[in-house]
């Protein structure tokens, strides 16, 4: 019964929306006397939820701007266009930007911060040398795993 009763407030958002709704009614009755010449513990408080809206809103944009920058499937117009976009409306314009962007996993950092995009190489095979294979060809044909007909079509492919 409770499990059903919790299911809407599993996604993180709602669970934010819900703390901002019962948070912010608790902040504004604290903060009551703002404009007064008294400082009281709830102004310290709400200066400090401000500072920090303050600070993820230029991390945001700043964030996306890299993103504009070091994109490389748009033209530098079109990047210009965005830029121009975000900062004559701000909120609007990141929101459309966020929203439209597409994003495919090649852009996706992994674990470790390296891309999975072009630049990431391929880790290289494990090498071993045409003597090591013709060894191993002759161990298989002489416990019966390969015919004599097998082992020199393996082996001219090896000596290839």
């Amino acid at each position: 019964m409770v499990a059903q009763l919790m299911a809407p407030f599993r996604t993180p958002w709602v669970r934010s929306l819900v703390l901002l709704v019962v948070a912010a009614p608790l902040l504004l009755a604290g903060c009551s006397s703002v404009g007064t010449s008294t400082l009281t513990f709830w102004d310290v408080i709400w200066g400090m939820i401000v500072f920090y809206f303050i600070f993820l809103l230029i991390w945001i944009f700043i964030a996306i701007f890299a993103d504009i920058i070091r994109r490389h499937d748009i033209s530098g117009g079109l990047k210009a266009i965005w830029i121009i976009a975000i900062v004559i409306l701000p909120f609007l314009g990141a929101l459309v930007y966020i929203i439209s962007r597409q994003k495919s996993l090649k852009d996706e950092p992994l674990p470790g911060g390296v891309s999975a995009g072009p630049t990431a190489a391929a880790a290289p095979a494990p090498a071993t040398s045409t003597a090591d294979e013709i060894a191993k060809l002759q161990a298989l044909r002489a416990s019966g795993a390969i015919t004599e007909a097998e082992y020199q079509t393996l082996k001219a492919k090896a000596l290839a």
